[in-house]
């Protein structure tokens, strides 16, 4: 945050490159359709406080676009009762190297394949090679977390936000862990405005949650239904989601415990993935879509409701989640033009697809 210079003291003095370029900048602005009440350089940076007008997100788009060409970045705020318009320049970006994620990406398969081997052990019947079920296991997270990932790096490329491809994060396999904490892309450049801040949230849950219904349907179907479960199966809590499948295309066999495939498994995993992205904190999916659409005081109640809630269901998860309330989302440069309406009723869809994913019903049992 800056501060107006007449309040300070031992400010530079503009040079005449500055004022050129003070100049030039001001005549862009009103160039495209800002009205400047006044103008500024405040520590070098021009400043300028304009009046808000009902076109004002569209020709800060246009501004935007425009500036970006220069090296430059609009960055629209509010103070108190006043609009500023800050013009700044872009912050170098440093170039990925696709090595790292190529590396990550082969060191996740192998642990996520000996988790999927270790599942298939137990399913010496269906599954005679338990190779094929550890690639079936494989192929199935991978699916889930690839299509989540890449969702979020093409709403990053529509609203021209530098992003790297996934990083996908290798874990410890079973018995201690699944093979994988997940992925994420990096994230080089603010969003533009409200509208692609919440698009680069939803993108990646709405199209996980799909995959994840796919994938699930596909296990529940290898799956098999038991009236007692071997020795050595671990209890998992079940979404209400998973139910709902279960309910509408049944596994095979008899009794009401289901022994899952390890695609079903992967299925489940996807389910708890979605519902972490989804809690309204940080730099979370669920945190960006908060920014975009909730005020700063009603954000940060949500954020510890829902973590309080979380931590009803799955402590370890909201101590996750606390955790996470000190990386704070820095928003959009135009964070003062509205969401759009058809965005606004869009974040119901994430509410529904969090209580789809988060809400326990009955056990479920899974060969460890």
């Amino acid at each position: 945050m800056t501060t107006d210079d007449s309040t300070q003291t031992g400010t530079p003095t503009p040079s005449t490159t500055e004022t050129i370029q003070y100049e030039q900048i001001y005549q862009i602005i009103e160039e495209n359709g800002f009205t400047i009440e006044e103008g500024l350089l405040e520590y070098n940076i021009p400043t300028f406080y304009i009046t808000p007008k009902p076109n004002t997100g569209e020709a800060f788009l246009k501004l935007y676009r425009q500036l970006d060409k220069k090296g430059l970045a609009p960055v629209l705020r509010k103070r108190g009762d006043k609009t500023t318009l800050q013009i700044v320049p872009k912050p170098p970006i440093k170039p990925t190297r696709p090595t790292t994620n190529i590396v990550l990406l082969l060191i996740t398969m192998a642990t996520l394949f000996i988790t999927g081997y270790i599942l298939s052990l137990g399913w010496t019947e269906n599954i005679p090679n338990p190779t094929i079920g550890a690639i079936m296991f494989t192929v199935a997270i991978m699916s889930i977390l690839g299509a989540h990932e890449m969702a979020h790096k093409l709403a990053a490329n529509k609203h021209g936000v530098e992003a790297t491809y996934p990083y996908f994060i290798p874990g410890l396999p079973l018995p201690i862990g699944i093979g994988t904490f997940g992925a994420v892309i990096q994230q080089k450049s603010l969003a533009p405005n409200k509208d692609a801040l919440f698009d680069l949230g939803i993108s990646g849950p709405i199209v996980g949650f799909i995959i994840t219904i796919i994938v699930t349907l596909i296990g529940v179907q290898m799956s098999q239904l038991t009236s007692k479960p071997p020795e050595g199966a671990a209890l998992l809590p079940v979404p209400l989601l998973f139910e709902l499948l279960v309910t509408a295309f049944p596994p095979s066999g008899n009794g009401n415990i289901i022994m899952l495939h390890p695609v079903a498994f992967a299925g489940w995993v996807g389910m708890v993935v979605t519902m972490l992205n989804l809690v309204p904190v940080g730099q979370l999916d669920g945190g960006h879509v908060a920014r975009a659409v909730l005020k700063d005081t009603t954000r940060t109640n949500l954020a510890f409701i829902s973590i309080a809630v979380l931590f009803i269901f799955a402590w370890p998860w909201a101590l996750i989640a606390f955790f996470l309330l000190r990386y704070r989302d820095p928003g959009p440069l135009d964070d003062v033009s509205r969401l759009s309406n058809s965005r606004k009723l869009a974040a119901i869809i994430l509410i529904i697809i969090f209580v789809l994913t988060a809400t326990a019903i009955w056990p479920i049992f899974s060969i460890f």
